[in-house]
């Protein structure tokens, strides 16, 4: 493969304004701002503040990406039914669950979402489905439940774990229409985390008691073992694909920061969100991940987003 030195040559391009689609190795001049810049790639996975929701809250659901989120549900001082919508820079108002809850499970995008279980004044079988403006009725869990995860699509969902009246193992796929039984998980628990699809998932962390550190791999009918957290913790977020995850926040005791990267084998240390918290939400990839609320000693609007190590960014080359 050709480098951009072998196609353009070693001039160093001047403009204006600084280019749209730059590529990664790429040399520019900055006449307005007078910089010479290049895009490199990042050393180390970094969190930097994003807009805070609206209403602050714990335990929602969320589905989407980093840059097209969508939160729903949760508890403030009871449980509520508000969606908001996240373009990258700020939320705003979407169409409000017809079943307010917490702790419920969360698939999709963020015009294509899928709501499922939670809590009200007990366990929920309830699912709805978003359609970037306004929610309907799904077909209900097999079991009712709070606390528990969920991945995939809208039309290919998976819901593990959680707490009807004891901490369950159960596993229910979802096809866009009704909920059938799927393989246990090997350990019982919940308020834990997931990532991946409907037959290439991840379940991490969580509570049994104690908070938890077991990893667990879905290939579409069973659960197999997977390399354990760093950090053993329960009501924590999770982002990307079965061999591409991130975990982060939750609580050990104490509150964490802590942010780990699953790479299909084993998880890494990368660095810490900027605010401790449990019972957050998360969306994303492992290298373009959105966290948001939770709670610290009170219900929080924070929302942080991460981009990991090897991520483009542009640099401003300085004297030495």
């Amino acid at each position: 493969m050709s480098t951009y030195t072998q196609i353009f040559g070693q001039q160093v391009l001047v403009v204006t304004a600084d280019p749209s689609d730059p590529t990664v190795g790429q040399m520019w001049y900055n006449s307005t701002s007078k910089t010479l810049k290049f895009l490199g790639t990042t050393t180390a996975g970094a969190w930097a503040a994003g807009g805070n929701l609206a209403t602050a809250r714990k335990l929602p659901g969320s589905a989407g990406t980093q840059t097209s989120a969508l939160g729903f549900g949760g508890y403030t001082t009871t449980a509520v039914a508000n969606t908001e919508e996240y373009d990258g820079t700020s939320w705003t108002s979407g169409g409000s669950l017809a079943t307010a809850r917490y702790g419920l499970g969360g698939a999709g995008t963020q015009t294509s979402a899928l709501a499922f279980g939670g809590e009200i004044a007990s366990p929920t079988a309830v699912t709805e489905e978003y359609d970037g403006t306004s929610w309907t009725s799904g077909g209900n869990l097999g079991t009712a439940r709070y606390a528990l995860a969920g991945t995939g699509t809208q039309t290919s969902a998976l819901a593990f774990g959680g707490e009807t009246t004891v901490v369950v193992a159960n596993t229910e796929e979802y096809d866009g229409t009704s909920w059938t039984s799927g393989g246990n998980l090997g350990t019982a628990r919940k308020s834990l985390a997931g990532a991946g699809t409907q037959t290439s998932a991840l379940a991490f962390g969580g509570f049994v008691p104690p908070p938890q550190s077991v990893t667990e791999e879905y290939d579409g009918t069973s659960w197999t073992s997977g390399g354990s957290l760093g950090t053993a913790r329960r009501s924590l977020g999770g982002a990307g694909t079965q061999t591409s995850a991130l975990a982060f926040g939750g609580e050990a005791p104490p509150l964490s920061a802590a942010t780990e990267a699953y790479n299909g084998t084993s998880w890494t240390a990368d660095t810490s969100m900027s605010t401790a918290r449990r019972d957050l939400a998360g969306c994303g990839t492992q290298t373009s991940a959105l966290a948001f609320g939770g709670r610290t000693t009170v219900n929080v609007a924070n929302t942080e987003e991460f981009t990991g190590a090897g991520s483009p960014v542009t640099k401003t080359v300085t004297a030495t």
